[in-house]
């Protein structure tokens, strides 16, 4: 009888390397929300996958990154060390032909938690032809003892069958440690305010500053059954708010809507979504903020 298993298993590296992707790959259901831009995942988040011999916790962490000394930043990067520390098995990303000085502080920190390392190389597909990666899998060898090195697709979905063979070997003897219906330790009014901060990334693109967040303030149930959900999206400039209302609110009820309908794919309900755009100056260097937004 095949001995069940059981970890947690923290996806590390560097910003846009694509571990929410490979996170959402993984579970088969979107739990981070990805962007094109760097920095989107400012939180360390799990995301569950039930197999019949073992129970996954994948650790969705920030990019480990230099750059900008804000307290959020900071936040970022002491969520994803305190993920390495905990986790029973480290997926190092790094992105196919790319090294970056980013990417050296990201194993830096990788090797301080001293645990075991499987090195994942994602982004394959864009590699032609495909025998270019053989003299990046060998440097990238000569840089730690892996474990294992795996290249990978995330977007596309290729070669994940090896990857989660890799990681279950590497997991400890161990009973679940989690229901088996869970999909993440997140709750809704987190997915809610994540959804929606994706979809003002995606809107503004470049004009978006980094010092916005989103918060859900109320819940509640109508008479009709659905959800009526009210959330204020914080920036911390004043002259940022007319940016992400837009003309005559046009570009806040994009947002809105295209936020909407997303939650009602993914939640399989439907959601009634009220936005409010307010300044709270600083907020990304103001450590009590930074709490209240559950940053800390």
């Amino acid at each position: 009888m095949t001995e069940f298993r059981s970890g947690f298993v923290a996806l590390a590296g560097r910003p846009n390397v694509g571990k929410s992707t490979l996170l959402n790959a993984l579970v088969g259901q979107k739990i981070s929300i990805v962007t094109p831009r760097p920095q989107t995942t400012r939180h360390r988040l799990i995301g569950l996958l039930n197999l019949p011999a073992a129970q996954i916790a994948f650790v969705d962490t920030p990019g480990l990154h230099q750059g900008p000394r804000r307290a959020l930043n900071r936040a970022m990067n002491r969520a994803a060390a305190a993920a390495l520390g905990d986790a029973d098995l480290v997926l190092f990303v790094a992105e196919a032909l790319k090294w970056t000085d980013e990417d050296e502080l990201a194993l830096s920190r990788i090797r301080h938690a001293d645990r075991p390392v499987v090195a994942v190389v994602n982004k394959v597909d864009r590699v032609r032809p495909r025998e270019r990666i053989l003299p990046y899998l060998a440097s990238l060898a000569a840089r730690h003892p892996f474990r294992d090195i795996v290249p990978i697709s995330a977007l596309k979905s290729h070669n994940l069958e090896d990857l989660l063979r890799v990681v279950v070997a590497a997991l400890p003897p161990g009973e679940a440690m989690f229901p088996p219906d869970q999909l993440t330790d997140r709750t809704l009014a987190f997915r809610i305010a994540e959804t929606i901060r994706e979809k003002l990334t995606l809107e503004l693109v470049d004009e978006l500053p980094y010092g916005i967040a989103v918060e859900v303030e109320q819940i509640e149930v109508e008479e009709d059954g659905r959800k009526a959900v009210s959330a204020v999206i914080w920036v911390d400039r004043p002259g940022q708010k007319p940016i992400v209302i837009g003309a005559d609110g046009a570009r806040l009820k994009r947002v809105g809507r295209a936020a909407r309908l997303e939650l009602n794919r993914l939640l399989g309900e439907r959601l009634h979504l009220t936005l409010w755009v307010k300044v709270r100056e600083d907020w990304a260097d103001d450590a009590r903020a930074l709490r209240q937004l559950g940053m800390e």
